[in-house]
C-alpha cells in the first residue's frame, strides 16, 4: 500500500480531530481549575465508587508515575482521597470525595452541552461509525499485545 499524503495520514487526522474537539473542553476544565489529566482522573472516579490506583492509571491513560502527582494535586484540593486495601496493603484505592462529587454536579451540564454541540455537527450514522472505527483502532493495541510472546522472568 502506498504511503498516505502526510496531511491525510491517520496520525495527522487524529491530531487535527483532537485540535478541533479539545478546545471546547479545555475551556471548561480551565474554568474549574482543572488540567486535562485531572479531568480524566475525576471522570473515571465519577463512574466508580473507588478504583485501584493501577486500574485508574490504565483507564485514564496516565502512566502510574505521572498519576501519583495528578492524584496528589487533586487530594490537596480536597477532590479525591486514597485508602489502602485491607486485604493487601500494597493496593491503594482512589475515590472522589464529597467535594469532588459536588464538582461533578457543577461541571457536568457544561460538558454535556459541549458534547451535544459536537454530536449536532455530524449525523447519527456518522457519529456511530466514527465511534465504532475509533474503538476498533484502539482495540488493535490489545490484539497486538496478545500476539506477542510472554517474556520469561
Amino acid at each position: 500500500m502506498a504511503t498516505q499524503e502526510f496531511s491525510r495520514s491517520l496520525p495527522m487526522m487524529l491530531y487535527r480531530a483532537l485540535d478541533a474537539v479539545m478546545p471546547r473542553f479545555r475551556r471548561i476544565f480551565n474554568e474549574f481549575g482543572l488540567t486535562e489529566q485531572q479531568w480524566r482522573v475525576l471522570r473515571v472516579l465519577w463512574e466508580h465508587e473507588d478504583i485501584a490506583f493501577r486500574d485508574l492509571a490504565e483507564v485514564a491513560l496516565i502512566p502510574a508515575p505521572s498519576l501519583v502527582g495528578v492524584v496528589d494535586r487533586l487530594s490537596r484540593e480536597g477532590l479525591v482521597g486514597r485508602r489502602r486495601s485491607e486485604a493487601d496493603r500494597r493496593n491503594v484505592f482512589v475515590y472522589a470525595t464529597d467535594e469532588g462529587r459536588d464538582l461533578h454536579r457543577r461541571v457536568r451540564p457544561r460538558v454535556d452541552a459541549a458534547y451535544a454541540e459536537l454530536r449536532g455537527s455530524i449525523d447519527d450514522d456518522e457519529w456511530r461509525n466514527l465511534m465504532n472505527g475509533l474503538e476498533r483502532l484502539a482495540s488493535l493495541e490489545d490484539e497486538t499485545l496478545a500476539d506477542k510472546p510472554a517474556v520469561n522472568q
